[in-house]
Formats: C-alpha cells, sequence, structure tokens
C-alpha cells in the first residue's frame, strides 16, 4: 500500500472511531436524567435558606422549617414524569387514556349518586353537572385517584430541582405551607400528584386557596375527604374563569394550506374573528354565529390534522389545564357521560 492510500485509511479509522465515541456519549447523555433530584441536600442551599427566610418573615417558625427541608424525600420520579407529560403526546394517543367505557359509565354513575349536589352547584355556579363530572373523571377517575406522592416532596423537589419552573414551585411550596396553617393540612401527609395537586378536583396549592368553597357547610374547605366540597369549589373554579352555562365549547372547521399556523400560539383566547380566519385559509364546517370570536385549535390524528375553533368556554377549560388537548378531551367527556346519563 501506498504511503497516500496508509494515511488515508488511518483517517478513516480515526474518523470512524470518533463517530462510534460520539454515538456512545450521546447514548449516556440520553440516558442520563436532565435533571437530578436532592442534589445537595436542600438545607445546604443558598435558594433553599433564603426560601425558609421568606417564610420566617411570615410567622413561620425556622425551626419547623428546617426540620422539614431536612427530612424532605427528593423524588426523581416527579422530574421524570414532568419532563415528559401525556399532554405531549399527539391527539390520536391522548383521547383513548379518558375516552373509554368506564370513564364514561363511571361518570354516569358518579352523577347519578351525587344528582343533589351537582344540581346545587349547578344552580349556584352556573357551570353544567356534566363539565363538573368530566373534570373530576379526567383528574382522579371520580376520586379513585388522587395522587400518590406527598406534595411536600414533590413542590420541594421541582421547587429547587426543577429549573424551567422553579419560581412556580417554589411559589405553590409558600401557597402549600400557607394552606396547611389555613385548612389544618398535614404537611407529612398529604398526598397528590408528582406536580402537587390535591384532591378530587386536583387543586394546586394557589387555587385551593383561591377557589375552593365550603360548599358542605361545615366550616372547612375539604378538597381531599368532601364530596360537596370538590363539586362545588370545581364550579366556582369555572365560574370565576368566566364560564358561560349553556354556550359551545368547540366547532368543527376546515383549512387550505398552512397560513393558518400563524394565528396559531398565544393562548387559547378567543379572539379570531371569521374575516381573520377566513383571511388565513381557515372555514367553520358548523354553524357559528356571524359576529363570533374563537380561538384555534389543531389535533394529529392518524389520517392527519384535525382544526378546530374554540370559544370563550373552551378558554375556560384551558385554565384548569393549559393543553388544548385536555380542554377537547374535558369537552368530549362531558358530552358521552351525558348521553350515558340520559339512556
Amino acid at each position: 500500500m501506498s504511503p497516500h492510500r496508509r494515511r488515508f485509511a488511518r483517517l478513516v479509522r480515526t474518523l470512524f472511531a470518533s463517530l462510534v465515541l460520539a454515538c456512545i456519549f450521546a447514548g449516556l447523555a440520553h440516558a442520563r436524567p436532565a435533571f437530578v433530584a436532592g442534589d445537595p441536600p436542600y438545607l445546604e442551599r443558598e435558594s433553599v435558606q433564603q426560601f425558609i427566610d421568606e417564610m420566617v418573615s411570615e410567622g413561620f417558625e425556622r425551626r419547623q422549617l428546617e426540620a422539614l427541608f431536612r427530612e424532605v424525600q427528593p423524588q426523581q420520579r416527579v422530574l421524570d414524569l414532568i419532563s415528559a407529560p401525556a399532554e405531549a403526546r399527539p391527539w390520536y394517543r391522548y383521547h383513548p387514556i379518558f375516552l373509554t367505557d368506564q370513564r364514561i359509565e363511571g361518570g354516569a354513575r358518579f352523577w347519578a349518586e351525587n344528582e343533589s349536589l351537582l344540581a346545587r352547584a349547578e344552580e349556584e355556579f352556573d357551570v353544567e353537572a356534566s363539565i363538573i363530572v368530566s373534570i373530576i373523571g379526567v383528574e382522579t377517575f371520580y376520586g379513585r385517584n388522587q395522587g400518590g406522592f406527598r406534595v411536600l416532596d414533590s413542590l420541594v423537589t421541582l421547587g429547587f430541582d426543577y429549573p424551567p419552573r422553579s419560581r412556580f414551585f417554589r411559589s405553590e411550596l409558600a401557597h402549600f405551607l400557607r394552606l396547611a396553617r389555613e385548612e389544618g393540612l398535614d404537611l407529612q401527609e398529604t398526598r397528590g400528584s408528582y406536580a402537587g395537586a390535591m384532591g378530587r378536583g386536583q387543586f394546586i396549592s394557589s387555587s385551593y386557596r383561591e377557589y375552593a368553597v365550603d360548599f358542605s357547610g361545615d366550616g372547612r374547605r375539604d378538597l381531599i375527604g368532601s364530596w360537596a366540597d370538590a363539586i362545588g369549589s370545581v364550579a366556582n373554579y369555572f365560574r370565576r374563569h368566566g364560564w358561560n352555562y349553556g354556550e359551545p365549547v368547540v366547532a368543527r372547521a376546515r383549512a387550505e394550506g398552512d397560513d393558518y399556523r400563524q394565528l396559531m400560539g398565544g393562548g387559547f383566547q378567543a379572539r379570531h374573528s371569521l374575516e381573520d380566519l377566513a383571511r388565513h385559509g381557515v372555514t367553520p364546517v358548523d354553524s357559528v354565529p356571524e359576529d363570533g370570536r374563537f380561538s384555534l385549535i389543531e389535533l394529529q390524528t392518524e389520517e392527519g390534522r384535525e382544526v378546530w375553533l374554540g370559544y370563550p368556554n373552551f378558554y375556560v377549560i384551558t385554565r384548569y389545564n393549559r393543553s388544548p388537548l385536555y380542554a377537547k378531551v374535558v369537552y368530549l367527556l362531558a358530552e358521552e357521560i351525558s348521553r350515558a346519563k340520559s339512556n
């Protein structure tokens, strides 16, 4: 072999070895968790000490707070779950989780078992019983699954080990401490979702403090153990966010080309007129009011895209959970439960 060919062969081997190593390291980087829980210990962190100082200024005892942080169990599982939420799936993989015969039939039974409470909530808060039932069905399967994580562990983990939303979850941790003081919750025992949501309707701490109601009249707002309070609080949440009783949620539409995507993003407030939509190739399929305002929703089916128009009520559902997939599945489940109950 000539010197030139030997040099070329060495170069090829070197490049191949470099490529193999790059693939190995890329695989290791991918396998490693994006965030690591509890390293270093929480009490050794300046951010935790600053948080404790802030809570002490509100009248909390430093010794109690330090004891809480000392015994908190960092939750790697929480970080893994929040990094891969169900709402990140395409619509055709998301909706089968919730639109099942079990959840529909369970919703009809739940409605029948709590008919007087739901009727009272519907009358007092102007929110359809079907929507209240659907929310509780999606969130906790009618109370069966309220979450198995200690709320304290979840909120500390997310507040101090999840940089993308650490400010939000530290705020929720502060609300949780205040909530426990106000409502007599056990900081050590209260359990909820991986994101710190609690009770039969899965309220985060700030929402619990702001929107929960004592619908049972026993002097407490108990979203964990009282169906009356859970039902009334979901209804109150929707009323406070502007639910319009008896008005539609979505309408079918079709879109030509991709120009419509310029109207997407920035949330789901109903702000587009029919003229705006038409200029971007979007036409309603269902009958809609000519002076209406709508949001634009795109869902990915196995056959391709679906385009829907969202009424103001669709936006209200996204105030409970920002995902358009969530809002659409709540609406569809409510419709199916209503049909099942009437049969």
